[in-house]
């Protein structure tokens, strides 16, 4: 029971470290939460102009997900790992130091599921890739991608990160909730496009 606590704890640390603030600030960029979304993640950051610092962002918040999974599954494998995958989620979406107001998830829940099951995350690397270039949406991608990876994670004999991930799905897709109404609106803004 302990061992669950500290790796939710450990992965909500990892995942809350707001690396697309951290940048910009070094950068001496504008305020990331005063612009575009308001959000902390890669697609904001690529709305400072800054291509380079919205790449290492992307990367970063993939990795903390990556990172904190690993670890825990090194120290204690088996639900402690599902649980610090959570963790990282959570803590990038709802970081306590920026008042609960983080981003929408993407590259952590796909850096968790690298961690967790990477066959899986090839799969949905792939659908990503694929939605992306037939839609030009960035937010199409992620919702398409997100709401296969259950079923996947199914096929391959995963049920419980299965559950896990849907959960996480169901979150990722709350916070795109904004991005559905202009995908439904046909609003959207495409990729390569401001």
């Amino acid at each position: 029971m302990l061992q669950s606590v500290f790796a939710f704890l450990f992965g909500y640390v990892c995942g809350a470290i707001p690396f697309g603030l951290v940048l910009t600030r070094a950068a001496g960029t504008a305020d990331l939460r005063a612009i575009g979304s308001g959000n902390i993640g890669a697609t904001n950051v690529l709305r400072t102009g800054r291509k380079d610092l919205a790449a290492l962002t992307l990367l970063l918040d993939l990795l903390k997900g990556t990172v904190a999974v690993l670890i825990v599954a090194h120290f204690a494998p088996g639900t402690p790992t599902l649980l610090a995958a959570l963790g990282a989620f959570l803590g990038h979406l709802f970081p306590s130091w920026l008042k609960f107001r983080g981003g929408k998830g993407v590259a952590t829940f796909l850096g968790c599921l690298l961690a967790a099951a990477w066959p899986a995350a090839v799969v949905i690397g792939i659908v990503w890739l694929a939605v992306a270039f037939l839609t030009r949406t960035s937010s199409a991608a992620a919702l398409a991608a997100s709401a296969l990876t259950p079923i996947v994670l199914v096929v391959i004999g995963q049920t419980n990160a299965a559950l896990l991930f849907g959960l996480m799905a169901v979150l990722l897709w709350i916070k795109h909730r904004a991005n559905i109404s202009r995908l439904l609106a046909g609003t959207e803004s495409r990729i390569g496009t401001s």
